[in-house]
């Protein structure tokens, strides 16, 4: 199989009364190139801590972590930061929109900040508004954050993680806290975007409902793996 990502014996630690307390006790895992992945598990079950480390956000106390073939703890943190803003996208359960920019300006503002297609200014609005093409958004990307719905407001997320067009996104219970039915919507759009974009999705929930649609599907309980 080509892995976009994966991990070996992941763990991490926190110094907790004069203890270890293992957030994450020794995670392998992977995620398929264009595939959509989803790491399910309740609230405490480390979903956040492995994918903070998986998205070079955090360093695991042991471990190894590949990223298109590159051992991510091993590299500068020049390079971790470098491979962050070019080749991953981030959606989080806040999607953290800059409240005084419209849904086209969140999404260029997020591309610049990447320094991808900074060279070619039409380009860039060219792809920003295409990728809000993509999420359903065409008619409402001169709107403000606070004009659009939760659904509105996480769909412009995805469509600022997806712009720079990164290899893949790290989704953080980005459903959570929307209506299922909403809920479903901003999944497709994951699935849509794989087949149009050809990028890896690495989600979190803990919702059942969305285990179906996942290409493949871990269980993460109290730090560890139990399927998958």
């Amino acid at each position: 199989m080509d892995h976009c990502i994966s991990c070996k014996n992941i763990k991490r630690g926190f110094p907790m009364a004069g203890q270890t307390f293992w957030a994450i006790g020794g995670v392998t895992l992977s995620a398929e190139r264009g595939r959509l992945t989803i790491l399910r598990g309740r609230s405490g079950s480390g979903k956040t801590t492995l994918i903070n480390i998986l998205g070079a956000l955090d360093y695991p106390t042991e471990g190894e972590i590949f990223f298109d073939g590159r051992e991510l703890q091993k590299l500068s943190e020049g390079a971790r930061d470098v491979i962050r803003r070019e080749q991953m996208g981030f959606v989080f359960q806040s999607v953290a929109l800059v409240s005084m920019m419209t849904a086209y300006e969140n999404v260029e503002f997020g591309m610049r900040i990447s320094g991808r297609f900074n060279k070619n200014i039409s380009e860039r609005k060219k792809r920003a508004e295409r990728m809000l093409g993509l999420v359903g958004l065409t008619q409402r990307m001169k709107h403000l954050p606070q004009e659009l719905s939760g659904g509105e407001q996480q769909r412009v997320a995805i469509a600022r993680a997806i712009a720079h067009n990164p290899k893949i996104i790290f989704a953080d219970e980005p459903t959570a806290e929307l209506d299922t039915n909403t809920g479903l919507q901003v999944v497709k759009i994951f699935k849509d975007l794989i087949e149009s974009e050809g990028v890896t999705v690495l989600m979190t929930t803990h919702d059942p409902g969305f285990l179906e649609i996942a290409d493949k599907v871990y269980e993460l309980e109290d730090g560890v793996l139990t399927d998958g």
